[in-house]
């Protein structure tokens, strides 16, 4: 496993099991993760669209569509720096 690649996945693992201390993210803030994160695992958004009534798996699949392009590094190396940057506002702890 390359450097960046295990950056990445302590960056998930802090995301999917740290505690925050000081307030919790925006869902705006976990849509940014969310597209970045699987821009990085499995690169452009091929899916179809989602019905707009569904509006959780609309708004995840827009977060994606946003990184399209993106190389699977780009994708790691911006996801570890908004870890990075909400582990400080929101005081995350490791698990």
């Amino acid at each position: 496993m390359s450097d960046l690649a295990a950056k990445f996945e302590a960056a998930a693992n802090l995301i999917a099991k740290g505690t925050p201390t000081k307030g919790s993210a925006s869902t705006d803030d976990k849509l940014k993760l969310y597209g970045l994160y699987k821009q990085a695992k499995e690169g452009d958004n091929t899916t179809s669209q989602p019905w707009s009534i569904q509006w959780e798996t609309k708004a995840k699949w827009e977060a994606w569509e946003k990184c399209k392009g993106k190389s699977k590094d780009t994708a790691m190396t911006e996801y570890i720096a908004e870890v990075e940057a909400q582990t400080e506002k929101f005081g995350i702890t490791p698990p």
